[in-house]
């Protein structure tokens, strides 16, 4: 719409005539997003981008939609049209308007009341607040049939041929692969397992991933991941690199690894400042043109790579005359055979992986002389956040320092420039600017990222700052009747009304990520007041899951941590240790997500009082292996400690 419409002059003299037009970056300002994407919802069901919303100087809004074409065609009325409608209708009817837009948002405030108030809300809207008040737990009985559940939605909408879930266009969503690598754990025949890697390997293969420059753009358009929109944004990478992280521990495949390192490449060599933070997208078009940045044809490989090398990779990468997208083609290894292609040109799979690697390393540097989509140059807390997380969690699985220091340096960047003199975390940096109080999912995402950023290293004061934000979390966000957490802060601009979210979309909800990172930090600290806010977070939340819960992926992975995550390992020694290093290595080499890692050096005690009880050895190592502080007999040598978590698994 912006070029169709805005930045047209006809529109334009409208608007300005009769109008106050705002555009809302929703990256900045997404609890503005957050707020009329659920009036649009409701005024219309559905809601997505672009998203048209006209309101009152009060802004309250009685018109909303996504899309409107500049003029009407195929059946939908053009902006100028609704344009001239409203401004006639506001002339003559104001009052009316008004009154309509009172209404809608009468009603959506209503649906936003806590449990106090649950005898006025509608029969859909009850539920949370009760489930707070009962004096009974959540039951394990009750949470095992809440994962079945999931698992079997999931297993129904499961693409079996090319992975992935639903009709497209196709999201990632990583947060659901994890939710059945879990599962998978306590359902080893289920299929859970095998369903993840059929997605990873899907989307690896497809032209949702740049195989020359690498990184995962935002979906397909297609069930085969062939054709993506272009786009690529840092959250999905972050996410995904997790997700493939995590593959790589549950089944020990060399491809989920190696997928995490190409990501974490890309994002370390064209999405990172100079200063360290990470930025948030790419555009997907350039000169005019989605796709154009990505897509060969057979003769410009061949000016690059030679006759003979552009013939390989064209067979290989599906490069053809015809083209896959608007006559050229995205690079992609759907369906190649490589034994055949090994038998054809006489080469042995390692050399053909060798002539392949020199090819897209080539045809790299010649499109870096490509001009470049835009690049988003915001640096955004929550976003940096989830990629601190990936990095971490890389770190610990590849045996990489590399990203553990990179991770440390976004950090740094965050709590020196991302944060008030009174400490109050921003949401935005752009060019020596920071601006906006962050938001809910900043707080969540950031925390996320230090308590993996202290697994990984041990470092106490990362753990200080996990406790010092979700301190101040809570106090600017919490919902003290209803539990769980408000979209902004009690310092926020004041909008309509405060509003909470757990779905877990395109990314996971603040209150979901939440829910763990408090579980989490009980069972680091042993202060049982983060548990019971977990808990009272999660049965919150437990009516609007049930009724659908393979949509709350991300929240059933904080109620399976909840089920499962009573153990702990210490390692009691200095960080610098080889031995520990070597039991460090141990833990990561395995999938253990329900067990947490804390360390046993003195700078710790003051954070975590509870580990004096631990004592630290002159020189060796020792790992002690707990179940709800309660601990197997120590041990000093790696192949006992991996025996002991074998047979925890």
């Amino acid at each position: 719409m912006a070029h169709e419409s805005f930045e047209d002059d006809s529109v334009a003299g409208l608007l300005n005539a009769h109008f106050v037009s705002i555009k809302v970056d929703r990256e900045e300002r997404p609890d503005v997003d957050h707020l009329y994407i659920e009036f649009c919802q409701a005024l219309t069901g559905s809601a997505g981008w672009p998203l048209t919303i006209l309101m009152t100087p009060e802004r309250e809004p009685f018109f909303a939609g996504t899309y409107f074409p500049k003029a009407q065609r195929w059946g939908r009325p053009g902006l100028i049209e609704i344009l001239g409608q409203i401004r006639d209708l506001w002339s003559s009817r104001e009052a009316d308007l008004r009154a309509s837009a009172k209404e809608i948002v009468s009603a959506l405030q209503g649906r936003q009341k806590g449990p106090a108030d649950t005898d006025t809300l509608p029969v859909e809207q009850k539920g949370r607040g009760s489930l707070v008040q009962s004096e009974s737990p959540w039951e394990s009985e009750d949470q095992d049939a809440l994962f079945d559940r999931a698992f079997e939605a999931l297993s129904r909408s499961f693409d079996p041929e090319w992975g992935g879930f639903g009709r497209p266009p196709k999201f990632p969503t990583p947060h659901t692969l994890t939710f059945l690598l879990r599962y998978a754990l306590a359902h080893p025949t289920s299929g859970a397992l095998a369903m993840v890697e059929k997605t990873l390997d899907g989307m690896g293969q497809g032209g949702i991933y740049d195989h020359i420059g690498l990184g995962f753009s935002r979906y397909s358009t297609d069930e085969r991941w062939l054709i993506p929109h272009f786009e690529k944004m840092l959250y999905d990478n972050a996410l995904l690199a997790i997700a493939y992280a995590e593959t790589f521990q549950a089944s020990h495949r060399d491809q989920d690894g190696r997928k995490v390192e190409e990501i974490l490449t890309y994002v370390l060599r064209t999405m990172t400042s100079p200063e360290g933070g990470f930025y948030s997208a790419e555009d997907a078009d350039s000169e005019g043109s989605e796709g154009k940045f990505y897509t060969w044809s057979p003769r410009e490989i061949a000016e690059v790579l030679g006759t003979e090398a552009a013939e390989l990779f064209c067979a290989a990468y599906g490069i053809s005359e015809a083209g896959n997208f608007e006559g050229k083609s995205i690079p992609n290894l759907i369906g190649t055979d490589f034994q055949r292609l090994t038998r054809e040109r006489n080469l042995d799979s390692t050399e053909l992986e060798r002539r392949l690697t020199e090819s897209r390393q080539k045809l790299f540097g010649a499109r870096e002389k490509r001009i470049h989509p835009h690049k988003d140059d915001k640096i955004l807390a929550g976003w940096n956040g989830l990629m601190i997380a990936a990095l971490s969690k890389a770190a610990g699985v590849l045996d990489l320092q590399s990203y553990l220091d990179a991770a440390e340096r976004a950090l740094d960047f965050i709590m020196t420039r991302l944060r008030r003199p009174d400490g109050r975390l921003l949401a935005r940096y752009r060019e020596g600017e920071a601006a906006y109080p962050a938001y809910l999912d900043d707080y969540a995402y950031l925390i996320w990222g230090l308590l993996e950023t202290y697994t990984a290293s041990g470092e106490p004061s990362r753990l200080e700052a996990a406790i010092e934000f979700q301190t101040e979390q809570d106090r600017l966000f919490r919902d003290t009747r209803g539990g769980g957490y408000f979209f902004t802060g009690l310092d926020g601009e004041e909008l309509l009304f405060r509003s909470q979210e757990l779905y877990d979309g395109a990314l996971p909800s603040g209150n979901s990520v939440s829910a763990l990172n408090l579980l989490r930090l009980a069972r680091l600290t042993g202060e049982p007041h983060w548990e019971d806010q977990a808990r009272e977070l999660l049965l919150a939340w437990r009516e609007s899951v049930s009724s659908h819960p393979e949509g709350y992926t991300a929240y059933l992975q904080a109620l399976q941590f909840a089920r499962h995550g009573g153990q702990e390992l210490v390692l009691a020694g200095s960080l610098e240790a080889p031995t520990l290093e070597d039991m460090r290595r141990v833990f990561f080499r395995g999938f253990h997500p329900f067990a947490t890692l804390l360390y046993r050096e003195g700078r710790v005690d003051r954070v975590v009082p509870w580990l004096k009880d631990y004592p630290v050895p002159d020189e060796a190592t020792v790992a002690y292996l707990c179940r709800e502080h309660a601990c197997l007999a120590p041990v000093v040598r790696t192949q006992e400690l991996l025996a002991l978590l074998n047979d925890s698994v």
